[in-house]
């Protein structure tokens, strides 16, 4: 459970520090193209990736260009999402991407869940929607457009078809580590030739905070893998876990950080997710 708890952790850290940095004028695209070039290189020498099983035949070329393609383009889905459907609406769709991991759990990986692991994953469900329930106003549940409604889409579906594409990476065995090198390197190719096409300005402090913001977020993806290579039969528990303590770190931080004002269905939320993350973890022993 502590990998989770710390993937959880440097998930939120990405958050936070990409919402300060907003403010105070860096920008976003170059910091998060930036930042693949840390991932990768952290990613080497985490995980020893041996280059000598970099081959035609046995790498799943397929799988690499997919991540390469989908880690930085769900960055961009997320800001346009941002742009036109607003945060609130977008936080759901990111949140309830949960809902696809559970099911891919299940039908894909083929995983069994007992008594305890069913009330922990139900109760989980309930804390996101709860605390998202809490967030929306009046003005955030009008109606939605197609562009908007298109973006929304992007962000439910990409989110989840990350978690589960990390998910069967982490099966790959030795492979596993130079699939998730090459992807990060492949991330930063093709963000920097859109940032080459779309941005030719590039500032030193971008560069700068995003290599920073690449160390967190490979301790992110890193630790999310290794407790899928850990708790490798019980894919729901990683799912669930993480996406429940993403939503209860982030409003918590919401609330010291930011001073939030919270409702009281995120309260619901707040102690049910307490409630599922100790079912989950009670399930793991």
């Amino acid at each position: 459970m502590e990998m989770i708890v710390a993937a959880a952790s440097c998930s939120v850290l990405v958050s936070i520090l990409l919402k300060y940095l907003k403010t105070k004028g860096f920008d976003i695209f170059q910091m998060i193209a930036w930042n693949y070039l840390s991932a990768s290189i952290l990613c080497f020498y985490w995980f020893k990736t041996d280059i000598s099983h970099i081959s035609w035949n046995h790498t799943p070329w397929w799988l690499i260009f997919i991540l390469a393609i989908l880690l930085p383009s769900i960055f961009l889905c997320l800001a346009k999402s941002l742009q036109f459907a607003g945060i609130l609406k977008t936080e759901i769709a990111q949140r309830l991407a949960v809902i696809l991991s559970l099911l891919a759990a299940y039908f894909i990986f083929g995983e069994h869940f007992s008594q305890l692991k069913l009330v922990g994953v139900v109760l989980g469900v309930i804390a996101v929607l709860s605390i998202i329930i809490g967030q929306v106003t009046e003005k955030a549940t009008k109606g939605l457009n197609l562009t908007s409604a298109l973006f929304l889409f992007s962000v439910w579906a990409g989110y989840a078809a990350i978690d589960v594409l990390l998910k069967y990476s982490s099966s790959l065995g030795l492979q596993s580590a130079v699939t998730l090198n090459l992807a990060f390197i492949g991330a930063f190719i093709l963000s920097i030739i859109y940032l080459a096409v779309t941005q030719p300005n590039w500032q030193p402090k971008n560069i700068f905070t995003g290599l920073i913001l690449g160390g967190l977020n490979f301790a992110n993806i890193a630790l999310y893998v290794k407790a899928h290579m850990i708790f490798k039969e019980t894919p729901a528990i990683v799912f669930a876990g993480m996406n429940i303590l993403v939503v209860v770190l982030g409003v918590l931080s919401g609330i010291v950080l930011f001073n939030e004002r919270l409702k009281a269905y995120t309260w619901v939320g707040l102690i049910t997710g307490v409630i599922s993350v100790l079912c989950l973890a009670k399930a793991m022993m």
